[in-house]
């Protein structure tokens, strides 16, 4: 058959759509002729429930059914990526939140001190310096007078324009003349009164082992609020900016306002917390019984490191600059850590495998243990080291310009901050658990012996001691010349 000139070149015509009715494949969206059992194509899909059609229904059903699939894959695509970003960012906020300070950062106005001549809290501030140089006048060791309660006295006293404030065991809490030793008035809680006292603005604040804080009328005694733990209150409040923060042996670290006693904030270290809280540049430093320093955002309670020592801390925190400096019970350790220090994320479950992956040479070493640490441990005997460790270090440091001085079972011990040196040391009769006082270069140490004695803080030579009538675990406080303490026979003691 010959084919036309006019006829080259051209594209044949399409082909008419096949008869029959055809069958959409639910899967694969192909067309199968009417009567297929299971779809040629993706090898396995049943057709007998699928409705037959005709060639141009089906091809249209099939591009409608693509189309439908691609536009249900591009949204699932575009909602699994944008989950994704969502949580990359939020865990990058929760970052920036928990582990800088980037978006909230601690109020560095939140410090506090006593003023001058006086010794308000625990530890005189709340840094929990212990030291008060600011005094010409120097005790020589003479007793002034003696309040008697009807119980031990372990509450540290606070001293504040003239008056002396502490608790007792006999339920009571105190508030003495600082000239005469009369007694002001008293007020009846339901247990020991352990807790130091805090005074700021008026008010006095204070824990019993009723496991309430109170608040009351530093002049009258009138009780203006209180607040209820679970347990005891032997920790001594810190009082700044209209709040007011304190442990529990609930094993909690409290945040109030100090107006009305309404809870701010709590945070949480699953075990007791006898230590007092040292606040500052913002940031609160405490101690707990599981073995751990704490830092936390005093504004609003925030995490920020969390520092295992080798065994449970009774001791308050005392800070210098970013500094702090604490002991723990038992192991007779003093430490020196890092206060800007952070924990970074799952630090505590991670670094023990790095540190083993690294021991194995399959990892590199791991940075630096938050706080990145200095320790020194208080030998008994430094020329006899199997005598062993202090037993016990449960006071609270002074820090006075690069000089530590704290205790351990019956030692006092002075220690150089910039080499880590012991410089000297001072023996008691007995084991010493009362935190030291500094005023003057003075140190003033209570002991179970029952002996307040005075320390030259230079050197370690006794000055002078004073008896009182029992064992000494009340802190010793500083004011005006003349030394308030406590002691287990029940009195309050003024030595000029």
């Amino acid at each position: 058959m010959s084919t036309s000139k006019s006829d080259e070149g051209q594209k044949p015509a399409s082909l008419p759509p096949p008869d029959g009715l055809w069958l959409v494949c639910p899967v694969c969206k192909k067309l199968n002729p009417a009567g297929t059992e299971y779809c040629r194509y993706c090898w396995g899909a049943s057709l007998n429930s699928v409705r037959p059609m005709t060639y141009e229904q089906a091809t249209t059903a099939s591009k409608q059914s693509v189309k439908s699939k691609k536009q249900h894959r591009g949204a699932r695509i575009a909602i699994i990526i944008a989950v994704v970003l969502i949580l990359l960012l939020a865990a990058g906020l929760r970052y920036i939140y928990s582990y800088t300070d980037l978006l909230f950062g601690p109020v560095t106005s939140l410090n506090s001190a006593s003023s001058p001549g006086d010794w308000a809290m625990f530890r005189n501030d709340l840094a929990r310096s212990g030291n008060a140089d600011n005094s010409t006048v120097q005790p020589q060791g003479v007793q002034a007078w003696t309040f008697q309660t009807g119980g031990k006295i372990h509450s540290s006293p606070a001293v504040v324009e003239g008056v002396v404030y502490f608790g007792s065991e006999d339920y009571n809490f105190y508030a003495v003349d600082a000239a005469t030793g009369k007694m002001l008035w008293k007020f009846q809680t339901g247990s020991f009164v352990d807790s130091s006292p805090a005074v700021v603005n008026g008010i006095v604040y204070f824990g019993s082992n009723d496991g309430y804080l109170y608040a009351l009328n530093a002049g009258s005694g009138r009780k203006l609020w209180v607040f209820k733990t679970r347990y005891a209150v032997e920790s001594s409040p810190a009082v700044t900016d209209g709040r007011i923060y304190f442990g529990g042996d609930d094993g909690y670290v409290y945040c109030l306002n100090a107006e009305n006693g309404k809870k701010i904030w709590k945070f949480n270290t699953k075990s007791w917390v006898t230590s007092s809280p040292v606040i500052v540049n913002g940031i609160l430093y405490v101690g707990s019984m599981d073995g751990s320093l704490y830092a936390l955002n005093a504004n609003d309670g925030r995490f920020r490191l969390k520092f295992d020592a080798s065994g449970s801390v009774f001791s308050s925190p005392a800070m210098n600059d970013s500094e702090i400096y604490f002991t723990d019970h038992g192991n007779g350790v003093l430490y020196g850590v890092n206060g800007k220090g952070r924990t970074w994320p799952w630090e505590g479950f991670l670094r023990p495998m790095w540190l083993q992956m690294s021991m194995m040479f399959i990892a590199p070493s791991p940075p630096p243990i938050s706080g990145a640490p200095w320790a020194i441990r208080l030998l008994l005997d430094p020329n006899n080291p199997r005598l062993g460790w202090a037993a016990t270090s449960d006071a609270t440091s002074i820090i006075s310009g690069s000089n530590v001085y704290t205790t351990g079972s019956n030692l006092a011990f002075s220690i150089d901050v910039t080499n880590h040196k012991i410089l000297w040391r001072f023996q008691a009769r007995n084991n010493i658990t009362s935190s030291p006082a500094l005023a003057n270069n003075v140190l003033y140490v209570g002991s179970q012996d029952g002996y307040l004695y005075a320390v030259n803080a230079q050197n370690g030579t006794k000055l002078w001691d004073y008896a009182a009538g029992g064992t000494i675990t009340s802190s010793p406080a500083y004011s005006g010349g003349v030394i308030y303490v406590g002691s287990d026979d029940g009195k309050m003691y003024a030595v000029k």
